[in-house]
């Protein structure tokens, strides 16, 4: 009931996950990423500790491999879980269980990692980590999002998906881009894309009043001069 795909932009450094479900918020739950050690994905039957975990292990040295087999080492439940990593230096891993949900599959790329579950082919991971090869100069979210778009284009799941997620992080402790639908009964894709097409132009500003409010832009609301 759920695609998605972890990447990491070797020119910049960034990392980030996007992925679409059927279920709700699915932003809340599935997608994890840290500055300057990697993202992780964790779908199906979701455990949400698993993504921090993974990514404290790597903070600690662990590459993907080692980070995921590290955590996942006697952890109950496992074979409803399907969870992918990329790390700081471009490697990837993965796990899925033996009781994913219907046709499941991944896809290894260059810094990247795609998988899927209740699928309409076992095409779509693939299509997702050839986009993202394709469009290696871009900016890492938008990298994310038109993989995103290629899993949709390819098929997707078996049923309506619901809810989307686009999460990128840079060199601060929070994100520089953290985008959600939590529920639409239309495509949540297409809401996300169009999330993304406002908050770009203004993404770099509220970096800047993050880090040295003076030289912020004018916050555009009643007495701000």
């Amino acid at each position: 009931m759920t695609f998605s795909i972890v990447g990491h932009c070797r020119r910049t450094g960034m990392f980030g996950v996007a992925i679409t479900t059927s279920s709700i918020c699915v932003g809340a739950r599935c997608p994890h990423a840290r500055a300057g050690i990697g993202a992780v994905a964790t779908q199906n039957i979701t455990d949400p500790s698993l993504g921090p975990s993974i990514l404290d292990a790597m903070t600690a040295g662990r590459s993907a491999q080692e980070a995921l087999d590290h955590v996942i080492a006697g952890r109950d439940y496992l074979d409803y879980r399907q969870l992918t990593v990329v790390d700081n230096h471009g490697n990837t891993a993965s796990f899925t269980g033996g009781n994913i949900l219907g046709t499941n599959a991944e896809s290894s790329g260059d810094a990247c990692y795609a998988a899927g579950n209740l699928l309409s082919s076992v095409a779509v991971p693939e299509a997702m980590t050839a986009a993202f090869s394709v469009h290696a100069s871009m900016h890492l979210a938008e990298r994310l999002l038109l993989s995103l778009e290629a899993g949709l284009d390819a098929g997707g799941e078996e049923g309506d998906v619901h809810s989307a997620a686009l999460l990128v992080v840079d060199k601060q402790s929070f994100p520089l881009v953290d985008l959600r639908v939590d529920w639409s009964d239309t495509c949540p894709v297409v809401k996300l894309r169009a999330l993304w097409r406002d908050y770009e132009p203004q993404m770099l500003d509220y970096l800047t009043r993050a880090i040295n409010p003076a030289d912020a832009p004018s916050y555009g609301v009643p007495g701000d001069e």
